[in-house]
């Protein structure tokens, strides 16, 4: 073993979970790591493919894995993913939510059509797990980490249906913290800044100005998924046990 590598603890033996957006990128990554600390895992995302690859790796760390189709922003579709998820594992102790979508225009350009896309999915789609999640996560006294954004901390330019998501996903995630502390269940938020995955290729506006993006740039290389994975199994693990309705930045830089 190298000095670099490290036997993750075991802290979800005999515990299940639902991610979202797991087909690649840090969903992938929360998939992989939790199964390496003993958690059964169901896969979800439009991507089948996807899920099938990551929940066969999930399987090679040995515990249960299930891929389940399932399009966050329409409702019949995540109570089948919940469904399938309790007929295979019978309870549900984790939901991590890390499906969304990301694109880039100016503003005065932005479609109404698109907009109303990137909130479908990343916040009408958080809210639809979410509820579909807290009547089997009361019984368990289980919790939930969505995925905000730096985006939801502070303005990006060219990202405004992505920024006003991500706000809406903190939000929502500290309202639903207040609302189920005293009832057993967390709910807390990772908050990814510059994190190489494929979602951040996105095309940006032919005229945008660069250098405002590398003032907000993180001052080393771009984060990798499995760091975010790491604050992510933290936070649904009993070692957050005392940690609500907050959130952790995972970025090298400060708030522009």
């Amino acid at each position: 073993m190298s000095e670099t590598e490290h036997t993750p603890p075991r802290r979800f033996v005999g515990k299940s979970a639902l991610i979202t957006g797991a087909a690649r990128g840090i969903g992938a990554a929360v998939a992989h790591r939790l199964a390496s600390e003993g958690c059964n895992v169901t896969c979800t995302d439009v991507n089948v493919e996807g899920i099938e690859a990551t929940a066969t790796a999930a399987r090679e760390r040995g515990v249960d894995a299930i891929a389940v189709p399932c399009d966050v922003g329409d409702e019949a579709s995540v109570k089948a993913a919940f469904s399938a998820h309790l007929e295979h594992f019978a309870t549900l102790d984790v939901l991590v939510n890390m499906a969304g979508v990301l694109t880039a225009t100016h503003s005065h350009e932005e479609t109404l059509d698109n907009w109303e896309r990137v909130l479908r999915i990343n916040l009408t789609g958080m809210f639809l797990t979410c509820r579909e999640a807290l009547p089997h996560l009361l019984e368990t006294k289980g919790n939930i980490v969505n995925a905000a954004s730096t985006s939801s901390l502070s303005g990006h330019p060219w990202f405004a249906a992505y920024g006003a998501s991500k706000g809406g996903v903190l939000m929502l995630s500290q309202s639903l913290a207040m609302e189920y502390a005293k009832r057993g269940v967390r709910v807390n938020c990772v908050a990814p800044g510059g994190i190489n995955t494929d979602m951040v290729k996105v095309t940006m506006p032919d005229d945008v100005d660069f250098d405002i993006l590398t003032r907000m740039m993180p001052l080393g290389p771009m984060g990798d998924a499995s760091m975010v994975a790491d604050t992510v199994a933290f936070l649904a693990s009993d070692d957050a046990r005392y940690v609500n309705g907050e959130y952790i930045r995972v970025d090298s830089c400060t708030l522009a």
